[in-house]
């Protein structure tokens, strides 16, 4: 009879395992996170990089409303990867959107490349992508450094975007400019300390109102990568994108846009890329000021909206969805 309740138990819990496998990562998971389900279906770009033949991981998700014809494209950041846009793809969808979410190489279900990163061959990447998808043009949001991403596939194919969105995006400032530089060898010593510890010190600075139990799911399958014998490629691709960001500002460039744009900042992020490698307060005090930030780059892009939620930290689409949202249904329509 305990053996057939547990056989039964068992059972269940594998029944279940799609609805679980979001919040509850296996103890260790592999450098393109196999095993942790995705909140739709993912598909497989392949890629020649370098002489390397990559796998780049996407998901396709169509309406589930009346088509209303456009496409949004939803570029992740660099702590994160796609499946954490699974609230406002339901949204978008639900309001009539076709919605593409890549993981970019280096990221996610996507291969762990040791290669040169640039955000032109990210961009590149992403067109790629759209072109074998059949999509012309598209609505482009990025989060974090995939607002860095954003920002140069407009520069590069401004043909291809309808509208662009960035929601609390790095790069509005040069971090040359205050952060210490530091190589890749460094960087990735640095990176093979991470722990799940660790991991939840730096997202609790995402949350002005401090962490949320909630953001547990997309912590815990980085967590459970720094546990893998393949960690090594996940901490040699971490510091090689770190270099990217540190190396390619796009500050400069904001002036050069020419598409639709909308800038959702949260006024309490305080988000600097390399902020543990400055050591000087005033330094550190003088950056990562968003609602400057914010403000500064709207009125060098021409024509951008603002829209400036206060008391919300790095990650408005996690932390105000409903905020988050409104305001990009709003300028979408």
């Amino acid at each position: 009879m305990l053996l057939r309740f547990q056989a039964a138990l068992l059972l269940g819990l594998l029944l279940r395992l799609p609805a679980l496998a979001q919040t509850l990562p296996s103890t260790s998971l592999n450098a393109t996170l196999d095993g942790y389900e995705y909140p739709f279906p993912v598909q497989i770009l392949s890629l020649k990089l370098e002489g390397q033949a990559l796998r780049m991981a996407y998901m396709e998700v169509p309406t589930t409303a009346p088509a209303n014809g456009h496409t949004v494209v939803l570029l992740h950041g660099k702590n994160f990867f796609g499946a954490y846009w699974r609230e406002t793809i339901r949204v978008l969808t639900a309001a009539g959107f076709r919605v593409v979410v890549p993981d970019q190489i280096g990221f996610g279900k996507s291969d762990k490349a040791d290669l040169h990163y640039s955000f032109h061959q990210l961009a590149r990447n992403t067109k790629r992508l759209l072109d074998t998808l059949g999509v012309s043009k598209a609505i482009i949001v990025g989060h974090s450094m995939g607002g860095m991403l954003a920002t140069r596939f407009a520069l590069l194919y401004p043909e291809a975007t309808e509208k662009l969105v960035l929601e609390n995006p790095i790069g509005l400032e040069d971090y040359r400019v205050g952060v210490p530089f530091q190589s890749v060898d460094q960087a990735e010593a640095a990176e093979r300390q991470t722990t799940e510890a660790s991991l939840r010190k730096y997202h609790a600075t995402y949350y002005p109102g401090g962490y949320p139990a909630a953001h547990d799911q997309w912590l815990l399958p980085l967590a459970a990568q720094t546990r893998s014998p393949d960690f090594g490629k996940v901490a040699r691709a971490n510091a090689l994108t770190f270099d990217m960001i540190y190396q390619q500002p796009v500050s400069y460039e904001f002036g050069r846009l020419a598409v639709p744009t909308l800038l959702i900042i949260g006024q309490q992020d305080r988000t600097v890329v390399g902020k543990g490698l400055i050591k000087d307060p005033k330094t550190l005090a003088q950056l990562g000021l968003y609602p400057a930030l914010g403000r500064r780059t709207a009125a060098q892009i021409k024509g951008a909206k603002l829209v400036e939620l206060e008391k919300v930290g790095h990650i408005p689409h996690l932390e105000v969805p409903a905020e988050f949202h409104k305001a990009l249904l709003g300028f979408l329509r």
